[in-house]
């Protein structure tokens, strides 16, 4: 199967990389030349228009920082949308909201082709090894074609049911994984202001009913002060957005995800939409005169588990 990749970004480079990794037939496209260049010579194909893209290969995957970044790429007079044909398949694996992808689907399924949403999650570091995990919602026959490719970008793989349903329960899990960073920031003020020793501190929320997958990641770049968790502001911004928006749509008001909305709007406007999202600890760095400093830690995550045959859960 020839596959075609969109978007070569923080997450979509390395997801792609392990497609080329491992020897499959790869177009790809990007804005940044510099990107796609590395990839050309690496061994893929580049392609000048999403058009053309779509029309030569048979996988066609966007992985873009925005709904509306997507929307340009599918329906811009050059996009895939004019490149499909019969049975081709759109897999959509940025972080979008539910009723544009079922927006598109429908143009997709048009042109008498097949629309899968298939985020992933798990971080930048697991991308980069193929052991993050996808969600992918949509037509079964169309994921059991592509879950050969899936489990080489992913380990666990999930098809969450009809398209759409794997965009809402990503949306569910940053919102999630949003909550408790902010939450780590007031328990790493807490416990420096009590003088605890921060390492043994770490240690002892990591074996505790307050750890998670949060805490196990990006507490180690807070400690080591880089903060470089590879995801930035304005995403996450983005995809808390989203969230409240659906519960805005679903007449569902809630309590906890504005306020966690406007602690990240309120980092973004103080460090800038390109700043690492863990810096949203810093607000509370800066406002107590503190810091979270201490020895032991990486200033990037590397994901140190080998790569396992990825499967369906």
């Amino acid at each position: 199967m020839k596959i075609g990749f969109i978007g070569l970004g923080n997450v979509g480079g390395k997801l792609a990389n392990s497609l080329l990794r491992n020897k499959f037939d790869l177009t790809v496209r990007d804005l940044e030349k510099n990107l796609t260049n590395d990839f050309k010579n690496r061994g893929a194909k580049i392609s000048k228009t999403a058009k053309e893209l779509a029309e030569q290969t048979d996988l066609i995957i966007t992985c873009l920082p925005s709904p509306e970044a997507c929307a340009k790429v599918m329906e811009s007079p050059e996009g895939v949308i004019n490149g499909l044909s019969k049975n081709k398949i759109w897999l959509e694996m940025s972080t979008t909201d539910e009723s544009e992808v079922k927006r598109l689907g429908k143009l997709v399924v048009n042109k008498k082709a097949i629309p899968l949403d298939g985020p992933v999650s798990g971080g930048c570091h697991r991308a980069a090894t193929g052991n993050i995990a996808i969600f992918v919602g949509g037509e079964r026959n169309s994921f059991e074609k592509i879950l050969p490719i899936l489990t080489i970008m992913g380990r666990k793989i999930l098809h969450t049911g009809e398209l759409g349903t794997a965009s809402v329960l990503k949306v569910i899990t940053n919102y999630l994984a949003s909550v408790h960073l902010a939450a780590l920031g007031e328990a790493w003020t807490i416990a420096k202001k009590s003088n605890l020793d921060l390492n043994k501190t770490y240690k002892g929320i990591a074996i505790s009913s307050g750890n998670s997958f949060v805490h196990e990641t990006e507490s180690q770049v807070i400690l080591n002060g880089s903060y470089n968790i590879n995801f930035t502001m304005d995403l996450v911004e983005k995809d808390m957005t989203l969230f409240n928006d659906l519960s805005k749509k679903l007449k569902t008001p809630l309590e906890i995800s504005p306020f966690v909305l406007d602690i990240f709007k309120d980092a973004n406007k103080k460090y800038g939409s390109r700043a690492w999202s863990s810096m949203v600890v810093k607000r509370l760095e800066d406002k107590f005169g503190i810091d979270f400093r201490t020895s032991g830690f990486p200033e990037e995550l590397t994901d140190n588990e080998k790569k396992e045959k990825g499967y369906e859960i």
